[in-house]
């Protein structure tokens, strides 16, 4: 003891006295900023360390102490990071809530008539809010002092009204339902430069002040296709009659353009397609569609005149319309349906198309009118469509054709001239036109037995021409076997009907369809290639007849009318020839 107190009072080794004065003044100077400002713990370490030479056994202590120190100072840190943590989500829980509005109007730089919970307010707005993202209609949000600080852009949701009116100071008025008053909004500042026309849907914010979106009409793609078919009148067998006179009505009026005008002829504004069913209307619809797109683009760019003063056709835009898409239980959709259809094809006509609307079982939506408009919705229907296709030049605007099963129920009104100038009617196939359209569905390129190449020519051409006439035959045969139908006419005359009196394009499409299936499945039984067989086509024959889905039930005269080429008011009584099984035939009585 007395030892140490000699050294520490007076005895010092050489170089511990300068360092003891700096460590001294390290100290005081540390304790004069603060108690621990500024004194790194492991910096003193390490000077420690330093200072001690290498076997002194104090060096293992101080290695201990800075690894405690870091320790330390680790877990330290995280403690702060903890907390800081914490501190951060105290701070969100317990500040108020912001309030969410609607912006109404911007009266000037940093000001805003906002609506928050119902009531309006005066509004600053944060200086650090883009002015671009301030949009009318949109959501804000508001703090205590009610001042904009952040947009929060339109609502997604809201109810949809249809527009009444379009006003000319950009107001839009809604009709509301049966008791409610009506509703006049402003627009917001994306709908403001859209055109919007009665009838449009259109999207509001749930307070009901701003109209914000116009929605997609959900039919307005339904009927348009991308492009107007490609079907060229090639690909239609039979039919050169009807063919013939459409081309004509068509074609004519534009590669004789001046023949025509020294006549001071008007070209057509509509077509009727009519016959029975699955004889190739709407292909022939079609057919004419292309051809004359194609042509009125030929026509125009060899004369810039002949389109009038209207924008060139460079492509074709074809609607097809089911007559039954356009009836709606709601009072006055039908109508709607029928204007915004003609709007349609004004608005692709000046973007460059020709369009062609295709109306499907026209009889069903263009009916002959009643007295009672609760009896029938062709008294309002009819005369929306007339007035529409009065609005219509001639072929250089729209062209409308028409296609039905039953003529004789159209409204006149509708047929009159000056509206559907053109009555075509499509005939059922006879002989001839029969063997175009086999011809069109048996071609060489389809596998066919061998032994059938062999007994007839033994070339496929040959084969195949001979499987054509065979089953021509098998068809339009008048046997016991081929009887269909039995018809009484009002003058007292019995007709039987014959399978080749009801033979059409989609029926023997679908025998050859058939024929093809049975050979598909002996070669899939067999394991072995297998080829069209003449039985198959035989036997296809006798089954689309038999059960084919052409063919309506026994009791449903309204649709055996639409098979038969007599008049329907002719026609008194029908019987149909069914058979039951294979060894009996059975007779249906009368049904009319």
């Amino acid at each position: 003891m007395g030892d140490h107190r000699a050294n520490d009072s007076g005895t010092h080794q050489p170089g511990q006295g300068s360092d003891r004065q700096d460590s001294t003044r390290e100290a005081r100077s540390g304790a004069g900023q603060g108690p621990g400002a500024g004194i790194d713990p492991l910096a003193l370490i390490e000077q420690c360390l330093e200072s001690f030479p290498e076997e002194d056994p104090r060096r293992s202590i101080l290695y201990k102490l800075r690894h405690a120190v870091m320790l330390e100072a680790a877990s330290h840190q995280q403690r702060e990071a903890e907390f800081k943590k914490l501190s951060e989500v105290t701070a969100k829980l317990t500040a108020p809530a912001n309030r969410i509005g609607t912006l109404l109007e911007i009266p000037g730089e940093g000001l805003a008539r906002i609506l928050v919970g119902g009531a309006e307010y005066y509004a600053n707005v944060d200086p650090r809010v883009e002015a671009g993202d301030l949009k009318i209609g949109a959501q804000i949000l508001v703090n205590d002092a009610y001042a904009v600080i952040k947009t929060l852009g339109y609502d997604r949701n809201g109810p949809i009204l249809k527009l009444a009116e379009a006003m000319p100071d950009g107001r839009l008025r809604f009709e509301q339902e049966m008791g409610r008053q009506p509703l006049i909004l402003q627009r917001s500042t994306d709908l403001a430069g859209i055109d919007l026309k009665a009838g449009d849907e259109v999207r509001i914010d749930p307070t009901f002040r701003i109209a914000i979106e116009k929605l997609a009409d959900r039919t307005s793609g339904k009927h348009l296709l991308d492009e107007v078919p490609k079907i060229t009148w090639e690909q239609i067998g039979g039919q050169r009659e009807a063919i013939a006179a459409i081309r004509k009505a068509v074609e004519y009026p534009l590669l004789h353009a001046k023949t025509f005008e020294q006549f001071k002829f008007s070209q057509p504004k509509g077509f009727l397609l009519y016959g029975p069913p699955g004889c190739g209307k709407t292909l022939i619809g079609q057919a004419a569609a292309g051809s004359l797109s194609k042509l009125m683009g030929q026509v125009q760019q060899d004369d810039p005149r002949a389109s009038g003063g209207r924008p060139p056709v460079t492509s074709g835009a074809f609607l097809h319309v089911k007559g039954p898409e356009i009836l709606n239980m709601w009072l006055g959709e039908s109508e709607r349906m029928v204007r915004d259809l003609f709007a349609q094809a004004r608005a692709r006509r000046k973007a460059g198309a020709l369009p062609f609307i295709f109306i499907d079982e026209a009889e069903s939506v263009l009916g002959t009118r009643r007295a009672m408009r609760s009896f029938n919705i062709s008294n309002t229907l009819v005369p929306m469509f007339c007035s529409e296709m009065d609005g219509i030049e001639s072929l250089h605007d729209v062209v409308i054709i028409l296609a039905s099963n039953r003529p004789d129920l159209i409204d006149p009104a509708v047929l009159r001239p000056g509206r559907i100038d053109r009555k075509i009617k499509v005939a059922r196939p006879n002989r001839e036109a029969s063997a175009e359209i086999l011809k069109v569905y048996l071609t060489e390129a389809l596998p066919l037995d061998q032994a059938v190449i062999a007994k007839r020519g033994g070339e496929p051409r040959q084969a195949v021409a001979s499987l054509i006439n065979e089953t021509i035959e098998a068809i339009f045969k008048r046997t016991d076997e081929n009887r269909l139908l039995s018809i009484r006419l009002r003058n007292g005359q019995n007709n039987v009907l014959y399978r080749g009196d009801l033979v059409s394009g989609a029926i023997l499409s679908s025998i050859v369809q058939r024929a093809k299936e049975q050979a598909i499945e002996r070669t899939i039984q067999s394991g072995a290639p297998a080829g069209l067989l003449a039985e198959d086509l035989f036997e296809a024959v006798v089954e689309e007849f038999r059960q084919g889905e052409m063919l309506p039930p026994d009791d449903a005269a309204e649709e055996w009318l639409k098979l038969l080429d007599h008049h329907p008011e002719q026609v008194v009584g029908i019987s149909s020839f069914r058979r039951g099984r294979q060894s009996e035939e059975r007779l249906v009585s009368q049904i009319i």
